[in-house]
């Protein structure tokens, strides 16, 4: 029988340059040029964004920061600069290769029964940049990994691509019962941001944030019980009528993000189909879900917090407790929205600390351009000792 595969190790790293919601809020509303409406849109949406803190890579959008000659932001004149594309994207390949490299090899330091020569496939995941060799190679040169290793990069995809990297090194486990997968996660979104009246753009710009995260996917038989999590099953849907409303392209002066408004009411409209078949032949489960009841069946959820509004919607459609709805909504409060890498932090959160306990069920699920939901079900599973 083979053995389901393992997602251990999990950790995750954020840029050292804390932006303050309310002091950024205050710099977007201030730029010249802005509307009394914009300047309306623009405090309604970061004070209602459920965001305290967020990170960027840059560090001349530091109070303490005192560049020669700012690239971003002119504190002097308080003005929001326009880089170019290209100038963005070399941020990105020095930035984000630092961050890429720090948390895949801080898990593997986590993980006491596997070194760099057990590795036998890395996974990456970004949006916000480009680059070749890309950020998979420059993991294995820099941890020492074998040249052998099977490298992929799962770009552009948005914020739910984690979850197809985890189903991929899942899918690699199950072909090969030794493989060990290196799956990394660095999304720089601060680098696109920009001053804009158009409503779509200021909701992104109060929401995205930079972070990275890390884990490893096996099915071997490791000795040492570390908290982790079982991958069981995966599933995509895609909503047609939101295709549209979440999207991501590229600009002369940066990526472009829309995010509509309308967004939640499509989740919340769509969520339960999107779940339902995880569920497939387990009857009680079939029944929660005609009952309204899903809730009370499965311990914890992680869900990706787009924005405040879709984690209300999908907590309201599916009658989630607060409790339930912590991780995620601490995550976006002390982090904010680090697209693909943020479904990783909210895993982490529940496994250290939601009192996560073996056979706990974990629903997660993670929503980007498409408009695409990507849902998975996993377990709280920490291996015993092979001589227990």
């Amino acid at each position: 029988m083979t053995r389901p595969a393992i997602l251990r190790s999990l950790q995750t790293i954020v840029p050292d340059t804390v932006l303050a919601q309310d002091a950024v809020r205050d710099v977007f509303a201030r730029q010249p040029g802005l509307g009394r409406l914009a300047q309306r849109i623009v405090t309604a949406s970061f004070d209602g964004s459920g965001i305290d803190t967020r990170h960027t890579v840059i560090e001349e959008l530091s109070p303490f920061a005192e560049p020669d000659e700012p690239v971003f932001y002119d504190r002097e004149s308080n003005l929001l600069l326009s880089p170019t594309t290209g100038t963005r994207n070399d941020v990105y390949v020095r930035e984000a290769t630092t961050l890429f490299t720090a948390v895949a090899q801080q898990a593997l330091d986590a993980d006491p029964d596997l070194q760099a020569s057990d590795i036998t496939h890395v996974i990456t995941v970004s949006c916000t940049g480009f680059h070749a060799p890309g950020p998979e190679y420059e993991i294995v040169r820099a941890l020492g990994l074998s040249d052998s290793v099977q490298r992929f990069h799962l770009g552009f995809m948005g914020c739910y691509a984690s979850m197809p990297a985890l189903r991929a090194a899942s899918q690699f486990c199950a072909a090969d019962p030794d493989a060990v997968v290196l799956v990394v996660s660095v999304e720089l979104c601060t680098l696109h941001l920009r001053t804009s009246e158009d409503p779509d753009t200021i909701v992104a710009t109060s929401l995205f944030a930079d972070g990275a995260a890390a884990g490893i996917v096996t099915a071997r038989q490791l000795p040492s019980p570390v908290p982790s999590l079982s991958l069981d099953r995966f599933h995509t849907a895609i909503v047609p009528e939101g295709e549209k409303d979440m999207a991501w392209t590229i600009g002369d002066s940066g990526f472009e993000m829309i995010l509509s408004t309308a967004v939640p009411q499509i989740i919340g409209e769509t969520i339960l189909g999107a779940l339902r078949p995880l569920y497939v032949g387990e009857h009680d489960m079939s029944l929660a879900f005609e009952e309204g009841t899903i809730g009370e069946r499965v311990a914890h959820w992680a869900v990706h917090p787009g924005g405040r509004s879709i984690v209300d919607r999908v907590q309201e459609r599916l009658h989630l407790s607060d409790d339930q709805m912590r991780p995620a909504r601490e995550v976006l409060r002390r982090n904010g929205n680090m697209s693909s890498a943020t479904i990783l932090f909210v895993l982490k959160h529940i496994l250290e600390q939601e009192g996560a306990e073996r056979g706990d069920r974990v629903a997660a699920m993670a929503f980007g351009p498409g408009l695409t939901a990507e849902s998975a079900l996993m377990t709280i599973e920490t291996p015993r000792p092979l001589d227990a």
